[in-house]
């Protein structure tokens, strides 16, 4: 009987409530595991939307770092560089964003995938700021250079002030020039008149002295005999009478017109070829030396005469009869400015 009763005893167990509450258990277990995977969920939501508004910022500072570097290629070598590394850069971090995005899609219901998602964006931000950075930089170099530019053109435009100011002075003081010049000249010839007025008063009686232009001519064969470079003593008094008429016209023409006499000797186109004159060249030469040495003992000063030798290239008539060579056969003398 007593093991009977044992036996009811142990058969009226219930373990139903047991299993309801470990079933319970199990549930609320599920449902906080489902909970935190809707969190989970949610939050990288959340973090991808973030990051593509992130990722549509940085396409248009991209696009507006490209257009400024467009801009700027002119800036030099060394800037188009530095846009060159920086645009690499900004194609990396474009590269990174797609690549984010990419895994992003991949990305399951687990929450360590959130923290990898956290870790991309915060590159992704680092990279933006950084990219932020090197356009501000960019921008400031912009800037200086343009203020540069701007000294620049204004140094220019009163470098271009001065230059026409100087145009203008120069302009000024040549005409100034040319009209002092004028005068001069107007002075030199209206002494020149005179000097060949007192040499036809004093010299008209011989046909071999005349004025041809602002010269006066004479005749070889009155101051040199034939092939020679001395003077004949039958000229002398013909160059004392010019000598005369020369200092007199010279103690009214001012000090500060620089006047010379300038003797010029010519011969005729038949050559000459001796020891002492090898070409009518030296002969030319000689006979005006020989001139302006014997004005000097008449009192002419040094510094007013000049000696010149043509040989036969510059004849006054073109022919070869006696009489055209005689014509050519000259010394001349011109009163001008030294």
């Amino acid at each position: 009987m007593a093991i009977a009763r044992y036996r009811r005893r142990h058969q009226s167990v219930d373990y139903w409530p047991a299993f309801v509450d470990a079933l319970s258990t199990l549930v609320l277990i599920f449902v906080f595991l489902l909970a935190v995977f809707m969190l989970a969920q949610f939050f990288l939501s959340r973090e991808v939307t973030g990051r593509d508004d992130a990722l549509v910022r940085l396409n248009r500072q991209i696009a507006e770092l490209t257009d400024l570097l467009a801009l700027e290629k002119t800036t030099g070598r060394g800037r188009e560089e530095a846009i060159a590394a920086l645009t690499t850069t900004l194609g990396n971090a474009e590269s990174e964003a797609a690549r984010l995005r990419a895994e992003a899609g991949a990305l399951g219901g687990a929450a360590a995938g959130a923290a990898s998602a956290q870790r991309a964006l915060d590159n992704e931000r680092a990279l933006s700021a950084r990219a932020a950075a090197q356009v501000e930089i960019l921008n400031q170099q912009i800037a200086a250079l343009r203020r540069q530019l701007a000294a620049l053109e204004e140094t220019l435009g009163v470098s271009e002030q001065k230059d026409k100011e100087a145009q203008a002075r120069i302009a000024d003081l040549g005409l100034r020039l040319n009209v002092a010049l004028a005068q001069r000249v107007q002075e030199l010839t209206r002494y020149r008149s005179d000097f060949f007025g007192r040499l036809r008063d004093v010299l008209a009686s011989r046909q071999e002295f005349r004025i041809v232009g602002d010269r006066f001519v004479i005749q070889s064969e009155i101051l040199f005999d034939a092939g020679q470079a001395s003077l004949n003593p039958a000229g002398l008094p013909e160059l004392d009478k010019l000598a005369a008429a020369l200092l007199d016209v010279a103690r009214e023409i001012p000090p500060d017109i620089a006047w010379v006499l300038r003797v010029d000797g010519h011969t005729d186109a038949r050559p000459i070829r001796s020891a002492q004159f090898p070409s009518n060249w030296e002969l030319s030469v000689a006979r005006s030396i020989a001139v302006v040495r014997y004005l000097i003992t008449r009192g002419i000063p040094e510094n007013r005469l000049l000696a010149a030798g043509f040989g036969e290239f510059q004849p006054l008539e073109v022919g070869d009869s006696d009489e055209i060579l005689r014509r050519n056969r000259r010394i001349e003398l011109k009163l001008t400015e030294r």
